[in-house]
């Protein structure tokens, strides 16, 4: 299969093409470089170019709280980005699989967010992601896969934030009222290409199992990193963003394995793995 997948500089990108690879898959990763998403000619150009049987469309606008201060840009990337993907996809006839985010939700309540309920988004991001899901369901042949509290090698997380600050504090505080799955690309892009691998369209969730919230998962980094830092709770209250953030993160994800697919294991599992591939 020839697959082309945006935003390969990304935590995500970076670990889809490697695993496509793997698999024996012809991949091609583009970055803005490459191919910038919101040039509707360059996006034509350069997937044509390729005549993917598939796209994975990790490329986004992703600085939650900037995103406040920058709407059109952002609106610009997620939004008619992914429409000027979506539209050379369905020319080619190609499969789409776009990588979308619980913040399309309104973020509240305890029940477990199910693939088809009701999109209501609490800040720009979401809503602008939220319109990209819209570009891309006009399409027959496509996955969106909402993913939450994403971890990878590649690039900037909440896990090289807390060991970092981990080196030069003996005590941080860290929010504790905001509930959801810590996800690794490792084990995401393994299954995002089992899925591309059918044709098993629709709206999924995928995240890794468990449940937390971020101060758990703090103290579960320092924890199994051997380091002694003092953690304290804190509610969202007390450590304001720009951005509104979702209290309930928690995902449905009984779609994946009604459809055969594997889930994911343990978020505990997964930050040991990482912990050990970053070194």
């Amino acid at each position: 299969m020839n697959v082309l997948v945006t935003g390969v500089k990304g935590q995500l990108g970076h670990d889809v093409v490697n695993e496509l690879e793997k698999r024996g898959h012809a991949a091609v990763g583009v970055d803005i470089q490459e191919m910038d998403i919101t040039d509707s000619q360059a996006v034509r150009d350069v997937i044509t170019r390729t005549a993917p049987d598939a796209v994975v469309h990790c490329a986004a606008y992703t600085a939650v709280d900037a995103a406040e201060d920058n709407v059109e840009l952002c609106r610009r990337v997620n939004a008619l980005g992914t429409e000027n993907v979506a539209a050379v996809c369905r020319d080619l006839n190609c499969k789409l699989m776009y990588i979308s985010t619980d913040y399309v939700f309104n973020g509240q309540g305890t029940r477990p967010w199910e693939p088809d309920d009701e999109r209501e988004p609490l800040n720009v991001y979401g809503q602008t992601k939220y319109e990209g899901e819209l570009a891309v369901e006009t399409l027959e042949k496509y996955f969106i896969v909402r993913i939450a509290w994403v971890f990878g090698v590649n690039g900037k997380n909440f896990i090289k934030t807390m060991l970092n600050l981990g080196k030069t504090h003996d005590s941080l505080t860290v929010v504790n009222d905001q509930i959801g799955s810590p996800t690794y690309t490792y084990d995401l892009a393994r299954l995002l290409v089992d899925m591309i691998e059918t044709d098993k369209y629709g709206r999924y969730h995928a995240t890794n199992q468990g449940l937390c919230t971020w101060y758990e998962f703090a103290c579960e980094i320092f924890r199994q990193a051997g380091l002694d830092v003092k953690v304290t709770p804190v509610t969202s209250d007390q450590y304001p963003t720009k951005a509104k953030r979702p209290m309930n993160s928690r995902m449905d994800k009984s779609k994946l394995t009604e459809n055969g697919f594997q889930p994911l294991p343990t978020w505990q599992d997964a930050l040991g793995r990482y912990l050990e591939a970053i070194g």
